[in-house]
């Protein structure tokens, strides 16, 4: 049992993709809580994908610097690294991701992590010395060999961590992710040829080990020819954020995603804060823009109020309805 009753609430919202930001969700519940008389904590979440680099910039104190980069395409793009303290964060969606490809000009086949690989070397020859590439978002199942032939060879005493939001084996990539990025069965089956022939002339074998098909191959692409290490995304995020000291220090918890479904339970952040906040007795509640749960699969989850709110009016109002019922 905690000791005392803490008043604060903490607020820890994944973004809802493609419409609102991570701060955005958490601001404007944040406004709705205050509204009806809560304090409140704000921590907006990521799960190591797309919008890690905004969560984490504040609390590592980053700051961003660009560089022109190739897109998934080869056609010059400014992108952004957050640097600090000899960190950097990388994320693979600002050079190589899916939303910089119009969906007709989309080409699962020859799609490129050449990007990231430059905006890794950005920030190495910047000073990083450890860099976190968030490996989520991508338009790529090219197994990393564009990232890796822009690297080359990385100065002595940089380290690589991929943060990887699957657990998908790198020879599974094509199959399980190639749809999503306009491949259809005969690009899958291309694109699995040639992640299979990749794997053999990798200084070491990424096939079979747990991870190493994130962001269409580049998680183990990395991992086999520049010796990243490879992290489940959310819990290292959580980790960086300090985030289970301050739910202990909370009343309650409130996540948020755009979806609430199946995909919660196996390893998205709201799911992994759900289940850190049953173990730890802090009540958690949940606003999403849409909830495809079940009542069992709710239980599993033990969220105490499940809301639905896709705008940020909407939110504000969730965030005044929780007031009254936590």
């Amino acid at each position: 049992m905690r000791k005392g009753i803490p008043q604060e609430i903490l607020v820890a919202p994944d973004s809802f993709k493609g419409t609102l930001s991570a701060a955005e969700v958490a601001h404007a519940l944040g406004e709705g809580l205050l509204a009806g008389g809560r304090p409140v904590s704000l921590c907006p979440v990521a799960d190591g994908g797309e919008g890690t680099l905004e969560v984490l910039r504040a609390p590592l104190g980053l700051e961003l610097v660009e560089a022109e980069v190739s897109d998934p395409l080869g056609r010059p793009v400014r992108a952004a690294f957050g640097l600090g303290g000899g960190v950097a964060v990388v994320e693979m969606a600002r050079a190589s991701g899916l939303g910089l490809v119009a969906r007709a000009d989309r080409d699962p086949v020859a799609a490129s992590s050449a990007g990231t690989g430059e905006l890794i070397r950005a920030a190495a020859a910047a000073g990083a010395r450890r860099i976190l590439v968030a490996a989520g978002g991508s338009a790529t199942t090219d197994g990393g060999q564009g990232a890796i032939q822009a690297i080359g060879r990385l100065p002595g005493g940089v380290s690589l961590t991929v943060l990887c939001d699957v657990t998908t084996p790198y020879e599974r990539a094509a199959t399980v992710f190639g749809p999503q990025k306009g491949a259809g069965p005969v690009a899958v089956t291309q694109l699995t040829e040639r992640l299979h022939a990749l794997a053999a002339q990798l200084p070491r074998d990424p096939r079979g080990v747990a991870m190493t098909g994130a962001a269409g191959g580049l998680a183990g692409g990395l991992w086999a020819a520049c010796g990243a290490e490879l992290r489940a995304g959310a819990p290292h995020v959580l980790e960086l954020l300090g985030f289970d000291r301050r739910m202990r220090a909370a009343r309650a918890v409130v996540v948020g995603e755009g979806r609430l479904d199946r995909q919660t339970l196996a390893g998205k952040i709201a799911g992994e804060i759900a289940t850190r906040a049953r173990q730890a007795g802090v009540p958690a509640h949940a606003v999403v823009g849409e909830n495809a749960l079940d009542r069992f699969d709710q239980r599993i989850l033990d969220l105490q109020v499940i809301l639905e709110a896709g705008s940020p009016a909407a939110l504000v109002t969730a965030g005044r309805e929780l007031a009254a019922r936590i």
